[in-house]
Order: C-alpha cells, then structure tokens, then sequence
C-alpha cells in the first residue's frame, strides 16, 4: 500500500542541530518533508521543505531564530502532496509563527452548498409546523443521491465512458441500459456489478465507485 510519511524525527532540542549536526543531517539532508518548530510544547510553526536539512539550518538565523526551541522532522516520499499536507496543518493548527493561511487551489469549498441546505431544510420544518405548502428540498428526497452525472471505468487498459441518469439508467455507446450493471455487462461480454464498476467524479479529482450513490 502507498503511504506519504516514510520517516519522521519528533521532539528533538534546538542545541541538536549544532551538537549533532553532521548525525541530523545524515537522516535529514536533501529529503522532502515537513517540519514543524515548538516553543516550550507549544506549536509555533509549520513548514516544508525539499531539503529539510538546509531549511532547518536556515530557521537558526532568519526572523524564527528565538522563537522556537524544539522541532519535529516529518520525511516523505516525494513531494506530489506535501504542499497539500502543508496546508491542511496550518489551516488545522493555526501556528502563530505563520503569516499564510494555507490553500487549496485544486479543492470545492462545499460550505456555501450545506449553507443553503441547511436554510431549504428549516424552512420547510416552519412550513410544516404553520401549515404552509412548500415542496420538499430535493436533499431529502429519496434517491436524491442520484442525478444525471458522468461516469468512467477502465478495463483491460482502455477507458470507458457513460452517463448516469435522473431515472438510474446507463446510457452508453448511444444506448440506453436499465441498470448500471448492465450497461457494464455490454462492456466486459458477461455478468458483472456495475455499481462497482463504473466511477464516478465525486469531487475534484477523485474518481469514486458509483456504489457510494446508493448509501
């Protein structure tokens, strides 16, 4: 199984880095990660860095310099998510040593779409509760999970396209199938479980089973 944190170093004193430089730097120099700065157990600040070492080095003299007197080292293995993985700690932690707020570029904010839910489901509980006539939010509705959407499955090297409708049918290859299954079978020539086979985008970049439709 894949996994990002290969390594890591927590709770090491400031002094480390002079005392035992070459023996840090030995386990640290020229690796991917992420690195946070304490004072007195306290978070300070979050970092990363393609170098740990050098950017550890570096914090002993910049504006950080007597603001931290421990460190943790976290090592990765490569650095396709570690701006990311950045991100979502300082969001999370909040550190006081730094000045941006971490960012998702690639990443739907779903706030504004629960707000508005939230606002369609009270007023129809007043609705009810005074008697007047307001049609259902489509978020409570049963099935509602399912809507006109486009989906993707991979077999045997090639990629293949369909479309989810509004009713639970399949169209696929300019046919209309019944069921998810057997737009799948038309695919495969034999029997198999559609809702498993075919993927679905449930948010930016993250292509899902369709079976998760149905929960």
């Amino acid at each position: 199984m894949a996994h990002l944190v290969c390594q890591h170093l927590e709770d090491v004193s400031r002094d480390a880095l002079s005392e035992h430089r070459k023996l840090i730097k030995k386990f640290v120099r020229k690796r991917n990660g992420v690195y946070a700065l304490y004072r007195k157990d306290k978070l300070y600040y979050v970092g990363l860095a393609k170098s740990l070492s050098s950017r550890l080095k570096q914090h002993l003299r910049d504006r950080h310099s007597g603001s931290w007197d421990r460190f943790s080292a976290y090592l990765t293995i490569g650095n396709q998510h570690l701006k990311e993985l950045e991100s979502l700690i300082l969001r999370i932690s909040q550190p006081g040593g730094n000045k941006q707020k971490g960012k998702f570029p690639n990443s739907e904010d779903i706030g504004p779409l629960f707000a508005r839910q939230v606002r369609e489901f009270n007023k129809y509980k007043e609705g009810l509760l005074f008697g007047k006539k307001i049609k259902k939010p489509k978020s409570l509705l049963k099935g509602s999970g399912i809507r006109r959407m486009k989906l993707r499955a991979w077999y045997k090297g090639r990629k293949y396209r369909a479309l989810l409708l509004k009713n639970g049918h399949v169209k696929y290859n300019g046919r209309d199938y019944p069921t998810p299954s057997a737009a799948a079978a038309k695919v495969v020539k034999g029997a198999v479980n559609g809702w498993i086979f075919w993927k679905y985008l449930r948010s930016p970049g993250e292509w899902v089973s369709a079976s998760h439709l149905r929960d």
